[in-house]
């Protein structure tokens, strides 16, 4: 019997204030469900602005706990009324002034699975990351979940290949990557680094990131958001560059077998002489 999965991914602009930018994505995973979707994930921080553009002690105030703040409490009653499994990339606040970019993971019956750190914190012109988040220090987890096997990456993450490989190791199906990026210096990437690591991986990845001008720095989020398969092929086309979008796609789990037994690469690896790539 084949192992479809319908995912989902949203990606929308900064509404301007925070109850009515969590109403649209309640009303985008109702629409989900509406569609048949198994999973949803949301985009990097989506319950607020992109602040990472500017250093502001004032957006500190977006940070709550996980599992037991407000906004993930929120959208797991609303994960276990719609029969919905859902990533919900958030602020999240350990305790005062120990604060991470994390995403929490949600059964279909509401339960908490447990969370994603982003462990890579970029610190330059337009990511100022550092000022706000410390780096993950939950390693790189693979979630049971109703609709499969599921990792998690966060933005930057992606230029790092250790994890996407850590997620295949684990066992990951599909892996998802909720992004805030803008126009220029790493569009190109958005187009390789996805398709290549979901390639060297035989996994799904689900490429999420935003759209729209926000008014925290010079931005202008291009979307695009993607399935690609273990085959490196776009699963229908991508979604706008400009325009708030819901991405639903079929995804076909038997072809993780099929290319792993095409190209065995988990066979072939060598990690006995990989020791000098961690070496201190």
């Amino acid at each position: 019997m084949t192992r479809m999965v319908r995912a989902a991914m949203f990606q929308t602009a900064w509404t301007g204030d925070q109850e009515s930018m969590l109403d649209e994505h309640e009303q985008a995973a109702r629409q989900a469900a509406e569609q048949g979707a198994q999973v949803l994930c949301f985009q990097e921080l989506f319950h607020g602005p992109f602040f990472c553009q500017v250093q502001d002690r004032e957006f500190y105030g977006y940070a709550e706990r996980v599992p037991d703040g407000p906004t993930v409490e929120r959208f797991r009653a609303l994960a276990a009324e719609l029969g919905l499994v859902m990533i919900l990339p958030v602020f999240e606040e350990e305790q005062p002034g120990v604060l991470y970019n994390t995403a929490a993971v949600v059964d279909a019956d509401g339960t908490f699975l447990g969370k994603y750190r982003k462990n890579h914190i970029p610190n330059l012109k337009g990511f100022w990351e550092k000022f706000y988040f410390r780096p993950g220090n939950l390693g790189y987890p693979v979630f049971d979940t109703a609709a499969g096997r599921i990792g998690i990456y966060i933005c930057y993450d992606r230029h790092f290949p250790e994890g996407w490989r850590a997620f295949g190791l684990g066992g990951a199906e599909i892996v998802f990557n909720p992004s805030a990026s803008h126009r220029g210096l790493s569009q190109y990437l958005w187009q390789l680094e996805q398709p290549a690591s979901a390639v060297a991986n035989a996994y799904f990845v689900g490429a999420l990131n935003r759209v729209g001008v926000e008014e925290y720095g010079d931005n202008d989020f291009y979307g695009s958001s993607y399935f690609v398969g273990p085959d490196g092929a776009t699963v229908g086309e991508p979604a706008s560059d400009a325009k708030a979008e819901l991405v639903v796609r079929d995804l076909d789990l038997d072809q993780i077998r099929e290319i792993r037994d095409r190209w065995a690469f988990f066979r072939d690896r060598r990690p006995e002489s990989y020791g000098g790539l961690v070496a201190p």
